[in-house]
C-alpha cells in the first residue's frame, strides 16, 4: 500500500474514532440532560447544577465511556410522577431502582425502551394504571420487582419473552384475571411472588413446569379458588410456597410429599377438605407448617407427624381433626408454637407433650370433648410464654407446678371443670399480662399475690366459687407503667366491701356476689349500675351518684332516700309513661295519615307491637322472635349500657344483631331516650365505616333495634386476643384507623346539622370478617346546631373522654377528636395508652423511641410504605390528644392529611423517637359552638 493510500485509511479511521467520540458526547449530554431535568438530586445544587459531573452524582454510575448505567436511588424521598422521567435517554441501562419513594402515576411505556436493562426495581411507591405492555420488550431482565403498588391490570400478554428472569414480584397489588399460563415459561425463575392481589381461577398446571422455583408466593387472592394440582410435586426446588387465603378446595395433593426441600408450607385459611396425606410427613426440613382455617379437614392426625424432626411452628387449628392428639408430637424437640385449637381432638392430654422443652406457644384450647386431668408435668415446660386450654372439660386442681413457669405472659383454663383453690404461688408468675381462669369450680380465696403482679392487665376469675373479700391490693400496688385494666370477679361468692381502690382500674365487673356495705359513687358512675347488680346487700344513694338505683339484688330497686323522694320518683316514672304513650299514639296517627314508613300493630303475646322498618319489609316480628327463640339468653353475645346484644339468623339466610332494651331499662326514662336517641341516629346517616340499621321496633315492652353484624367482635376484645391480634396486621391497623377518621369526619362535616359521637372507643369500633372497622353504639351521640351553647351532660367511657370535661360540661367536635386519637394509639400500641399519655404530659421532650411502644406482638413494620403510615398514624394521633381543644386538628384535617401523606423522614423505624413527630399548634379550622337538640 502506497503512502497516499495509508493516509486516506487513516484519516478514515480518525473520521470513524472522532464520530463515535461524538455520539458518545451525545449520548453523556443527553443522559445528564434528562438527570438535571429529573429534579431528583435537588434544582439549584451546586451538584444538581454541575451537568458534566453527573457521573459523580449520588446513585449515578457509569461506563469507562461516561455513560449511565446504572440509576440506584431506593428510599431518597422522591416525589414524582414517572411520566416526567425521559427513559429513552438511556440507551446503556442496566440497573434501574427507584424503590421505597414516593413516586405516582402510571408505569410509562418508554420503560420498554431500555433494551438492556437486567434489574428494575419500582416496588413501594404509589404507581398505579396498568403494566406496560413494553416490558416484555426488556428481554435481558433478570429482576422484576413493582410489588408493593396499586397497579390495576391484568398480566400483559407476551411476558414469556423474558427467558432470562430470575425473580419476578407482583405482589400487593390489585392485579386482575386468570395468572397465564405462559408464566410457566420463564424456566429460570428462582422466585416468584404474586400475592395479594385479585387473580381469579386456579393455578394453571404450566406454572409447575417451573423446576428451578426456590419460593413461590400466592398468598391472598381469595377469588382464586379451584383445586391443587398433583403436578405441584414438580416444583423439587422448592423451600418456601404459600397458598393461603387463596379459596382452593378438594384435598391436599400427596404429591406435596415430594417437595424434600421445603422449609415453610402454609395452605391455611382455604376450603381443603379429608385429611392430612401422609406424604407430608415425609417432609423432614419443614420448619413451618400451617394448616390452620381449613374447617372441612378432618380425620386423626397420623403418628408419622413425629416425623418433622425439623418444626418450629405448627399451626393446625380451627379444623375439625378428632381422636387424640398423638404422642409422637412430643418428638418434635425444635417446636416454638404448638396450636391445635378450635378442633375435636378427644382424650388426655399426652404427657409426652411436656417434653417440648423449647416451646413458647400451646394452644390447645376449646376441644370440648378433650377431658382428664392438667399433670404436674407441665411445670417442665419453662419456656412458655403462652398457654392456653381453655374450653376442654379439664377436671382436678390446678398444678402447682403451673407456678413455675415464670416466663408465662399469657394463662387461659377457663370454660373447664377444674375445682380447688388458686395456688398463692401464682405471684410468681412476675410477667404475667393476661390470666383468665373463669368459669371453673375453683373454691377458697382469691390470692393477693395476684395483686401484686406488675404487668397483669386482664384478670377473669368468674363465674366459680370463690368466696372472702376481694384483696386490697387490686388498684393499691400499681408500681410500674402496667396497670389493671380489666377485672372480672363477677357470678362468685365474695364477701365483704367493694374496696375504693378499683377506681384505678379499667374496667370492673363485680355482679352477682356477695358483697355488702356502701357502694362508693365513683365507682357506679365509672364503670356503670350493671357490673354490681345480683348483689342484694350492697346499696348506694342514688340520688348522691347521680344515676337511676341500681338494681343489687332479687330485682328489687335500692332506694336511699325518704318517702317523700320516693313518691316524687313514681310522679315523675308516671308521668314519663304517659308522655311515652303520648308521643307514640301521635306518631301512630302521624304515620298512618302520610303513610311515610311502614307501621303496623300486630296481636301476639307481646300485645300490640309497634314497628316501623326502614329496611325490608319481608323481615317479619316473628322471624325476630323465632331466630332468637324469644330472646333466649344462649343467643346473647353481649350486653351494654342500656340493653343486651343478640345474634340472629334470618329465615332467608341473613345474620343480623339485635339490640335488644332491657325490661327494667325499658322503663327507665333515661335508657329509653338513649335507646330511641340511637334508632334515629343511624336511621339518618349512611357511611361504610358506619354500622347499619335495618329496622328497629319500639315498644315499652319490646324495643329492640337491628343492625348489621360483625362478625369479628370490638377492636377491644381483638387487641387483647393474642391470636386475633396478630392476625390485625399493621396494614390493617392503619386502613382501620382511616375508616374511622372517615365516619367522624362524615359525622362532623358532612351531616346537616352536624353530629358529635361523645363516646369513640376501642369497644364501640367492631370488625367484620375482613377485619374492616365500622363505628357503632350511637345511644350518646347528639345531633347539634351552631352558634349556641353547647352545655350537656358528660358522656363518654373512662379513659377516651377529652381531659377538659373534667372541669367542663362544654362538648365540641373536639371532643370526638380527643378520643380518636387516643384510639389510634391503643391501636398502635396493642393496649390503652394510659401510662404514655401521663408519660408525655410530664415529660415531653422524653425520647421515647417508638418502636418500643409498637405492638410487640407483631413483627415491627420493615416496609417503608407500611412504616411511613404508622409512623404518620402515630403523629396525627399525638396531635389529637393534645389537652388544648383548640390545638388539636379537626377529623376532616385528619382526613385529608391521611390522603396526601405526611412527609415524614424516611428514616428507619428504630431511629424515630416520639417527640419529634409532635407537631407544632395546627392551623384548625375554628371551632364550632353547639347546642345539644
Amino acid at each position: 500500500m502506497d503512502v497516499g493510500c495509508s493516509g486516506v485509511v487513516v484519516l478514515m479511521i480518525l473520521a470513524v474514532a472522532i464520530a463515535g467520540a461524538a455520539k458518545e458526547s451525545a449520548v453523556n449530554l443527553l443522559e445528564a440532560e434528562a438527570l438535571h431535568k429529573s429534579g431528583w438530586w435537588g434544582d439549584g445544587s451546586t451538584t444538581a447544577t454541575n451537568i458534566s459531573a453527573h457521573c459523580h452524582w449520588s446513585g449515578i454510575i457509569c461506563n469507562t465511556a461516561g455513560s449511565v448505567t446504572e440509576i440506584l436511588l431506593p428510599n431518597c424521598g422522591i416525589q414524582d410522577d414517572l411520566a416526567n422521567f425521559s427513559f429513552s435517554s438511556f440507551p446503556n441501562l442496566v440497573s434501574l431502582d427507584l424503590s421505597r419513594n414516593e413516586l405516582y402515576g402510571a408505569i410509562p411505556h418508554q420503560i420498554g425502551a431500555l433494551s438492556k436493562l437486567t434489574y428494575l426495581n419500582l416496588s413501594s411507591n404509589y404507581l398505579y394504571g396498568e403494566l406496560p405492555s413494553s416490558l416484555v420488550n426488556l428481554t435481558q431482565l433478570a429482576q422484576l420487582d413493582v410489588s408493593w403498588n396499586s397497579i390495576d391490570s391484568l398480566i400483559p400478554t407476551g411476558i414469556e419473552n423474558l427467558t432470562g428472569l430470575v425473580t419476578l414480584d407482583l405482589s400487593y397489588n390489585s392485579l386482575f384475571g386468570p395468572i397465564p399460563p405462559t408464566l410457566g415459561q420463564l424456566s429460570n425463575l428462582d422466585s416468584l411472588d404474586l400475592s395479594n392481589n385479585h387473580f381469579s381461577e386456579t393455578i394453571p398446571s404450566a406454572l409447575f413446569n417451573l423446576t428451578n422455583l426456590s419460593q413461590l408466593d400466592i398468598h391472598s387472592n381469595p377469588a382464586m379458588g379451584g383445586i391443587l394440582f398433583k403436578e405441584i410435586g414438580n416444583l423439587k426446588c422448592l423451600v418456601k410456597l404459600d397458598l393461603s387465603h387463596c379459596g382452593f378446595s378438594g384435598s391436599i395433593p400427596p404429591s406435596l410429599g415430594q417437595l424434600s426441600n421445603l422449609h415453610s408450607l402454609d395452605l391455611s385459611t382455604n376450603h381443603f377438605s379429608g385429611t392430612i396425606p401422609s406424604a407430608l410427613f415425609n417432609l423432614t426440613n419443614l420448619f413451618r407448617l400451617d394448616i390452620h382455617s381449613n374447617p372441612a379437614m378432618r380425620g386423626f392426625l397420623s403418628e408419622e407427624i413425629g416425623n418433622l424432626k425439623s418444626l418450629v411452628e405448627l399451626d393446625l387449628s380451627y379444623g375439625a381433626f378428632s381422636g387424640s392428639i398423638p404422642p409422637s408430637l412430643g418428638q418434635l424437640s425444635n417446636l416454638r408454637s404448638l396450636d391445635l385449637n378450635t378442633n375435636h381432638f378427644s382424650g388426655t392430654i399426652p404427657s409426652a407433650l411436656f417434653n417440648l422443652t423449647n416451646l413458647f406457644r400451646l394452644d390447645i384450647h376449646s376441644n370440648p370433648v378433650m377431658r382428664g386431668f392438667l399433670s404436674e408435668e407441665i411445670g417442665n415446660l419453662k419456656s412458655l410464654g403462652e398457654l392456653d386450654f381453655s374450653g376442654l372439660n379439664l377436671s382436678g386442681a390446678l398444678p402447682s407446678s403451673l407456678c413455675d413457669l415464670t416466663k408465662l405472659v399469657s394463662l387461659s383454663g377457663a370454660e373447664n371443670q377444674i375445682y380447688g383453690s388458686i395456688p398463692s404461688e401464682i405471684g410468681n408468675l412476675k410477667y404475667l399480662e393476661y390470666l383468665h381462669l373463669g368459669s371453673n369450680r375453683l373454691t377458697g380465696q382469691i390470692p393477693p399475690t395476684l395483686g401484686n403482679l406488675p404487668f397483669l392487665q386482664i384478670l377473669n376469675l368468674s363465674s366459680n366459687q370463690l368466696t372472702g373479700p376481694i384483696p386490697t391490693q387490686f388498684g393499691d400496688n400499681i408500681k410500674s407503667k402496667w396497670y389493671l385494666s380489666t377485672l372480672d370477679l363477677s357470678h362468685n361468692i365474695l364477701s365483704g366491701t367493694v374496696p375504693s381502690s378499683l377506681l384505678q382500674l379499667g374496667d370492673v365487673d363485680l355482679s352477682y356476689n356477695a358483697l355488702e356495705g356502701e357502694l362508693p359513687c365513683k365507682l357506679v358512675i365509672q364503670f356503670g349500675s350493671e357490673r354490681f347488680v345480683g348483689n342484694p346487700h350492697l346499696r348506694h344513694d342514688s340520688t348522691l351518684c347521680g344515676v337511676s338505683p341500681l338494681v343489687m339484688g332479687n330485682h328489687t330497686p335500692v332506694i336511699v332516700g325518704n318517702h317523700r323522694h320516693r313518691t316524687l320518683y313514681y310522679i315523675i316514672g308516671l308521668g314519663v309513661t304517659l308522655l311515652v304513650f303520648a308521643i307514640t299514639g301521635g306518631l301512630v296517627i302521624y304515620i298512618r295519615c302520610f303513610k311515610k314508613v311502614k307501621v303496623e300493630l300486630m296481636d301476639n303475646k307481646h300485645g300490640d307491637i309497634f314497628r316501623i322498618w326502614n329496611y325490608d319489609g319481608h323481615m317479619a316480628y316473628e322471624d325476630i322472635i323465632k331466630a332468637t327463640n324469644d330472646f333466649d339468653v344462649c343467643y346473647c353475645i353481649g350486653t351494654g349500657g342500656y340493653g343486651s346484644v343478640y345474634r340472629a339468623r334470618l329465615p332467608s339466610g341473613k345474620v343480623v344483631a339485635l339490640k335488644k332494651l332491657h325490661r327494667l331499662e325499658g322503663e327507665n326514662p333515661n335508657f329509653d331516650k338513649s335507646f330511641r336517641n340511637e334508632a334515629d341516629m343511624l336511621s339518618k346517616i349512611r357511611h361504610r365505616n358506619i354500622v347499619k340499621l335495618f329496622g328497629f321496633c319500639l315498644h315499652k315492652r319490646c324495643m329492640f333495634l337491628i343492625y348489621e353484624y360483625m362478625d369479628r367482635g370490638s377492636l377491644f376484645c381483638i387487641l387483647r386476643d393474642e391470636t386475633e391480634a396478630v392476625e390485625l396486621d399493621w396494614i390493617k391497623r392503619v386502613n382501620l384507623i382511616k375508616g374511622i377518621a372517615s365516619a367522624l369526619s362524615y359525622l362532623h362535616y358532612d351531616c346537616d346539622p352536624p353530629i358529635i359521637h361523645r363516646d369513640v372507643s376501642s369497644n364501640n369500633i367492631l370488625l367484620n370478617s375482613q377485619l374492616e372497622a365500622t363505628l357503632s353504639d350511637f345511644g350518646t351521640a347528639r345531633i347539634l346546631e351552631l352558634d349556641s351553647s353547647n352545655q350537656t351532660v358528660i358522656a363518654g367511657t373512662f379513659g377516651y373522654m377529652a381531659p377538659e370535661l373534667a372541669y367542663t360540661m362544654v362538648v365540641t367536635e373536639k371532643s370526638d377528636v380527643y378520643s380518636f386519637g387516643v384510639v389510634v394509639l391503643e391501636t398502635l400500641f396493642g393496649k390503652h395508652p394510659q401510662d404514655f399519655l401521663s408519660c408525655i404530659s410530664s415529660q415531653p421532650n422524653e425520647p421515647i423511641m417508638l418502636k418500643d411502644l409498637l405492638d410487640a406482638r407483631l413483627p415491627p413494620p420493615t416496609n417503608p410504605l407500611v412504616v411511613r403510615n404508622v409512623v404518620l398514624a402515630t403523629a396525627l394521633a399525638l396531635d389529637c390528644v393534645n389537652a388544648n381543644p383548640k390545638c388539636r386538628p379537626t377529623m376532616q384535617q385528619v382526613v385529608n392529611r391521611f390522603e396526601v401523606g405526611r412527609r415524614e423522614p424516611t428514616r428507619p423505624l428504630h431511629t424515630i423517637a416520639v417527640n419529634q413527630l409532635v407537631s407544632p399548634p395546627l392551623l384548625s379550622l375554628p371551632d364550632q359552638t353547639y347546642t345539644v337538640v
